[in-house]
Order: structure tokens, then C-alpha cells, then sequence
């Protein structure tokens, strides 16, 4: 990398919620709170292309599982950078706060795996699974009805919280 940015490793979910427990809490709950959500994946081109997507936190993993063919799972087997954005929900209330993960998705084929997400969530087969490994966990909420808040985490750096009058 040329920018002097720190290349870091990118983490488990586990990781992070083990890093910032408090703000792991507060992602899952946001994407708890709501069956879809926005990935967005990089196509041939390069260009961005957001699609919905069901999100499941399981034994310390956060998983992507979609549909066998689809362009989504095409795209993340081409090129695994993705980002997913929380449903913000009815209005304008944004409970919880606007949650943002990005990191690479990594196509997981083991049957046993494949067959204990299968007994916990009950997709429809065959399907595409991806567990993540992430590279930034951003939440940006409103404070006292004054500030902006963005707290931003990356691996191997302490969270970072931006206030914006």
C-alpha cells in the first residue's frame, strides 16, 4: 500500500466483540432488530452493487448465506471485499445508532459447517455460505439531540469516537 495507511489483519467476529464487547453488542443488536439488510459487493467491472441480505452472528462468526448462482456470491467469489449496512428501520429514529461492517468474505464448502448453519438457520438448499473476516466496524448515532457520533474500530487499533457539532 502506498497511502501509509497500517495494513492489519482482518478479524473473526469474535475478535471484535472480544476487542469492543459494548459496540459488538450494539452492531448486533441493530442488525438483530431486522430481518434485511444492505451488502453491497464489487462487480466485473469494478462498480458497486448493493443487494439485500440475511445476516446471522453464530459461534463467533458473523455469515452471509445467499442463494446458489446469485450475482452477490458471484461477485464475493471474484473479489471478497464487501460492506454491510444495518436496516435503519421505519423513519428516521435509527435506534441504536447507523451500523456499517466491512471486510472480505470467505466462501466456506466444509459439509460439517455447512451442515451446522444448516441445523441453526434452516436456508433453503443448495445455498452459498461466506464467513466474514472484518476490517471496520463503523456506528454513527446522535447525542443529546447536539453531536454526531461516529466510533469507529479496525483491527489492532484502539476504537476511535468522532464527535461532529
Amino acid at each position: 500500500m502506498t497511502s501509509g495507511t497500517p495494513v492489519s489483519t482482518p478479524v473473526k467476529w469474535a475478535g471484535f466483540a472480544a476487542a469492543e464487547p459494548a459496540l459488538a453488542r450494539t452492531v448486533e443488536a441493530r442488525f438483530g432488530a431486522y430481518t434485511h439488510h444492505v451488502l453491497a459487493t464489487l462487480r466485473r467491472d469494478g462498480s458497486p452493487r448493493t443487494t439485500g441480505l440475511e445476516v446471522r452472528f453464530l459461534g463467533g462468526e458473523l455469515w452471509l448465506g445467499m442463494m446458489p448462482g446469485s450475482l452477490k456470491a458471484l461477485d464475493l467469489r471474484r473479489d471478497p471485499r464487501f460492506a454491510l449496512q444495518a436496516n435503519p428501520g421505519d423513519g428516521t429514529g435509527m435506534g441504536g445508532g447507523d451500523v456499517r461492517i466491512a471486510g472480505r468474505a470467505v466462501e466456506v464448502d466444509d459439509p460439517e459447517t455447512k451442515a451446522g448453519y444448516v441445523k441453526e438457520v434452516e436456508p433453503p438448499e443448495p445455498f452459498h455460505l461466506f464467513r466474514t473476516e472484518l476490517t471496520e466496524v463503523v456506528r454513527t448515532s446522535v447525542e443529546d439531540d447536539r453531536y454526531l457520533v461516529v466510533e469507529i474500530w479496525q483491527p489492532g487499533e484502539a476504537l476511535r469516537t468522532v464527535r461532529r457539532a
